[in-house]
This record gives C-alpha cells, sequence and structure tokens, in this order.
C-alpha cells in the first residue's frame, strides 16, 4: 500500500547488499559456500536503508496491532524504504503457509494458524492510521480452510473501506484452490484492483510452484477481467500480475507468458529480480540488467498492457499507486 510521499528523513543506515544478514528482516545468513553456487551479486542490488522514525513508527504500529506484514515475512527488500515512506503491504490469515512454493520464505504447514476475528478491524485502524491514499492486503494460502479463507479477505476490505472510503484498496490473493465461488466473495467486496501473480513461467512450476497450477492462476485472472468488463461484481477493477526473473527462464518464455497474461485481460504486470531469501531456497541461476529489465517493460508495453513496474527491485506491491494513475507508454 502507498501513502502521500512523506518527508524525507536524514537520519539513513549505511548502504548493504540486498538480503544481507539484517536483523529487523530476519533474513538467514547464507554459508560461503551457498553463495559460491550462484553468480556474484551485481552492484545495482544494493539499497539506502531509510531508518528514521517513520520507519520505526510503522513498526511499533504493526507489532502492537498484531498485524502480520509481507514486507517482513517475505524478506522484501524493499522493506526499509517503503516504511520509512509509511508504507506497508499487509499479510491477513495468518503467518503461515500451506503451500510449499520453493522460493518463498514466508513458514509453511499442513494447517495454518486459527484466524484472528479482528485482524479485518486490525488492518483497516492501520491503514487510516496510515492516512494512505493506496492500501495493499495480500495473504499466505490457507487450503487448510473451506473457502480457503475468501470470506476473511472480503471481510478485510468491507472493513477498510467502511473506515476509509476514499482509499484505493488492492488485493494480492491467492489462486483458493480455482474454486470461483472463493473468487467470487472477494470481487462482490470490489477492491478497485485484483492482483494473482503467476510468479514465473509455466516450465518452471514443478520446480517453483509445485502445489500451483499455471492455467489454473490464468482462469482466475480471466474471470476477474471478465467480471470486470461484464455485468459482473468487478465494476471498475482493475487486474494485475507478476512474474519473477532469474530462475532459469528464457526470454522467449517471459514473452509467452507476458502474452498469456494480456490475453487473460491482465492490465498492470511488475517484473522483478528474484533474490533467493535463504539458503534453504531456490538459488539465483542469473541476474537481469538493469537495460535488461527496461526491454522486458518496452516489450510489456507494446504487448498493450496498461502499465509495466519491471526493475531488479520490483515487488508486486512497490510503487502499487502509480500502477492505477495513467498509462505507461
Amino acid at each position: 500500500m502507498e501513502r502521500k510521499p512523506a518527508s524525507p528523513d536524514d537520519s539513513r543506515a549505511p548502504d548493504i547488499a540486498v538480503n544481507g544478514s539484517v536483523e529487523d528482516v530476519g533474513t538467514t545468513p547464507r554459508s560461503r559456500a551457498h553463495r559460491l553456487e550462484e553468480p556474484p551479486r551485481p552492484e545495482w542490488l544494493k539499497i539506502r536503508l531509510e531508518t528514521g522514525e517513520n520507519y520505526r513508527e510503522v513498526k511499533r504500529m504493526v507489532t502492537g496491532l498484531h498485524l502480520h506484514t509481507v514486507c517482513q515475512e517475505a524478506r522484501c527488500p524493499n522493506l526499509y524504504e517503503c516504511w520509512a515512506d509509511r508504507t506497508a503491504t499487509f499479510m491477513i490469515l495468518g503467518d503461515t503457509c500451506t503451500r510449499r512454493c520453493t522460493f518463498c520464505a514466508v513458514g509453511r504447514a499442513r494447517r495454518g494458524t486459527p484466524l484472528d476475528a479482528d485482524e479485518p478491524r486490525h488492518v483497516a485502524e492501520a491503514v487510516h492510521r496510515l492516512d494512505l491514499a493506496h492500501a495493499v492486503i495480500t495473504s499466505v494460502n490457507r487450503d487448510d480452510l473451506p473457502d480457503g479463507g475468501a470470506g476473511h479477505f472480503a471481510e478485510t476490505i468491507r472493513c477498510v473501506r467502511e473506515r476509509d472510503p476514499g482509499c484505493r484498496i488492492e488485493v494480492l490473493i491467492p489462486d483458493f484452490a480455482g474454486d470461483p465461488v472463493a473468487l467470487r466473495a472477494i470481487l462482490e467486496a470490489s477492491p478497485d484492483v485484483l492482483n494473482h501473480n503467476v510468479e514465473t513461467v509455466p516450465r518452471l512450476y514443478p520446480r517453483v510452484r509445485p502445489d500451483a497450477d499455471y492455467e489454473q492462476s490464468l482462469r482466475l485472472l480471466r474471470r476477474a477481467a471478465d467480471s470486470r468488463n461484464g455485468s459482473g461484481d468487478g465494476g471498475g477493477m482493475r487486474t494485475k500480475s507478476g512474474l519473477m526473473v532469474g530462475l532459469g527462464e528464457t526470454r522467449a518464455e517471459i514473452r509467452s507468458t507476458l502474452e498469456d497474461l494480456r490475453a487473460a485481460g491482465v492490465e498492470i504486470v511488475t517484473i522483478g529480480q528474484y533474490l533467493s531469501p535463504t539458503r534453504k531456497n531456490l538459488g539465483v541461476e542469473r541476474y537481469y540488467t538493469p537495460e535488461e529489465f527496461e526491454e522486458l517493460r518496452k516489450e510489456g508495453v507494446s504487448l498493450g498492457f496498461r502499465y509495466v513496474e519491471s526493475g531488479p527491485l520490483v515487488r508486486s506491491s512497490y510503487h502499487a499507486r502509480r500502477h492505477t494513475e495513467g498509462t505507461d507508454a
């Protein structure tokens, strides 16, 4: 989620390599042997930490309201920048995922934690305190719940809307095991942006997303787009998806995936560099240069996407507010 830009803070920490050992993010230091398995990390994958009062205030608020953020759970490299700007992406349905995606650092188990009935209200309270213009709400996968958590998701949207009617709401949702009824519950809550990431090219799904199905994700996105364009519940909602690069895909496969997303009615796409969050996750096979990300951005624009956010540190909710403002040309 994004807020109107906050005043800059002069309190800054030194540059560090992304996913280096940082206590606040809980990043696991890599062994030397694991580092040698990957290409050397390039200079453009360095970030300047913003640890001023805005960052500390957001951290206190998230802890005080017993909330989870994907910024922390997924060890996002943009955490310091976003929190310093008083932004975060809320992760609901607990902090335990029932899927085995090999790129992700979120904890997993066959059953997730019990749902917190106060969570929708607490998310709305956090959005209100941050005075957000654009809020992003995501979740873990909850295959252990009958509706995959869709009802809880929808209630969170409604609570935020009731507390701050002018706030734009973006949801980054799981696939709900392909259940159209679960998707309908989300659409009936009328989010402004519906995001579901395909994450990678179809050939790599068995290795990267073993419990997911590429075609199922495309069907979800197509249903969302159809509800928007027809007489369904989507209204003026935007559809969005994203993928990581650096896992062994080819440029031709990226192009084909972008074509599939556009054919499914997706309007906004994000493309970012995969960074292995811990030594237990898949390693990086290749680092794309900033110039290559710009080429991918232009390629996406040429395919007709309304907006393409492409860059080494791009993640689904990074600069999310600008994705709904104007077009990328």
